[in-house]
């Protein structure tokens, strides 16, 4: 395949597998815009992007812009470059700049579109309990997420694999469709077909969606936790105030002590109210209308993170979360 002159955009971690598998597969990336530094930490200090500390790696020219405008526009189009590959970058691409590269701009997407076009595909089926997980490399046009699709791959994780795991695999994965996507390109300008099914839509997530509901069952509430993890965080409130639960996971074998408080195995036992939780040997047991979950870590309000079970020995051995 010839090489492209490829101007990039992305911002976050997840974007870095793209631009670096750009420049090792031979094209020359002649630009990368991403978004400006932003403070982080307790200290708010001003730190690059992932994508911005990469491409300063790589040699490759940077752009720093919060939004696509007239300036990141200009600076696109003085790179004559062949093709805008963008990946998370964080804002959306409209016309002049839409058309400036030759051959227009491609995205990877991390669904199987058209399902969860929007900010937080990823995030969204996991809450929805879905599974199997895809990316799709699609022609940017006006409106959102709606391009011809160009290559597109599925892979399958097993329940309690979080956003930020899911992300960071279909990252490194989806690379593989957006080198296809660009050899289609390459044979055909015109290349693409058009998305079929129906359309669902990944909205951005607030830190309120984060919140679990305890009175739904197991697979429902790890599904939900998977889904905001890490960000924007899930969380229970204890005691009226939140518990952010930062390791959370499926338990295969309930201790026969939780079952049998339960009624679970035909016993007259008085069952736990949903959302209590109870030490059981080392470790940290969630009761749920269905089943328990295992609380592996936590971080109490204006704490730091520790271990579930170590958290609940601080609370005599049981807690009870809503």
């Amino acid at each position: 395949m010839d090489a492209m002159r490829i101007v990039f955009a992305g911002t976050p971690e997840f974007a870095v597998p793209s631009l670096r598998a750009l420049v090792a597969a031979g094209h020359e990336v002649v630009g990368a815009i991403t978004r400006e530094d932003a403070p982080l930490g307790r200290k708010r200090v001003l730190t690059p992007s992932p994508v911005a500390l990469a491409a300063e790696e790589l040699g490759v020219p940077l752009f720093k812009a919060n939004r696509l405008g007239e300036e990141a526009t200009a600076w696109a189009a003085g790179l004559r470059a062949d093709l805008g590959v963008i990946v998370a970058y964080g804002g959306l691409v409209r016309e002049p700049l839409l058309s400036t590269p030759a051959l227009g701009w491609i995205n990877l997407h991390f669904s199987a579109l058209p399902r969860w076009r929007g900010a937080a595909p990823v995030q969204r089926a996991l809450m929805a309990g879905e599974q199997r997980l895809g990316v799709t490399v699609f022609r940017l046009v006006a409106a959102l997420d709606a391009g011809a699709v160009l290559s597109e791959d599925v892979r399958d994780f097993v329940p309690g694999t979080s956003a930020g795991e899911a992300l960071s695999a279909l990252a490194d994965s989806g690379t593989g469709a957006l080198e296809r996507a660009i050899e289609r390109l390459a044979q055909d300008p015109a290349a693409g077909v058009r998305q079929r099914g129906e359309a669902s839509y990944a909205h951005k997530l607030t830190r309120e969606d984060g919140r679990l509901d305890l009175e739904r069952p197991t697979a429902s509430v790890l599904a939900h936790w998977a889904g905001t993890t890490p960000e924007p965080g899930a969380f229970a409130l204890h005691e009226g105030q939140a518990l952010k639960i930062h390791e959370l996971a499926m338990m295969q074998d309930p201790p026969v002590a939780l079952l049998d408080e339960a009624g679970g195995r035909g016993g007259e036992g008085t069952r736990a109210p949903n959302g209590t939780v109870m030490l059981h040997g080392d470790r940290a047991v969630l009761h749920l209308v269905d089943g328990a979950l295992e609380l592996r870590r936590v971080q109490p309000a204006g704490k730091p993170a520790m271990e579930g079970a170590a958290w609940l020995r601080g609370r005599g051995g049981s807690a009870v979360l809503s």
